[in-house]
């Protein structure tokens, strides 16, 4: 199999990371092991925000598929507030749609 054509099989998957200091750290890799190892050594391939903030446990984790459709939800993710962060981790689902990679939220229900 020719490179090119083994880099458009691997799956991808989004994972956040709970660091020392409570914070939390989002990223895509097709190996969240291999990931979480080289943030945990510090070295160059690390990501430079957990060199100083180092990481505690991967909290969640989500096979996504291709590598366009992880880096749209990993943005989108970035840009939520802790909150919200938190309430993914908890529920242990990602609701987005396939087609567009756009997240989706429940809204909560209303009190009656």
């Amino acid at each position: 199999m020719t490179p090119i054509l083994r880099m458009a099989s691997r799956k991808w998957s989004l994972y956040m990371i709970r660091t020392k200091g409570g914070t939390l750290y989002t990223g895509i890799t097709t190996d969240v092991t291999r990931r979480f190892r080289e943030h945990l050594s510090g070295q160059t391939r690390g990501a430079r925000y957990l060199r100083g903030n180092p990481p505690a446990a991967i909290v969640f984790q989500k096979r996504i598929g291709s590598k366009s459709l992880a880096a749209r939800l990993e943005y989108q993710i970035k840009q939520l507030d802790k909150s919200r962060k938190e309430a993914i981790i908890a529920s242990g689902q990602l609701a987005y749609d396939r087609t567009s990679g756009l997240l989706r939220f429940r809204r909560p229900a209303s009190s009656r």
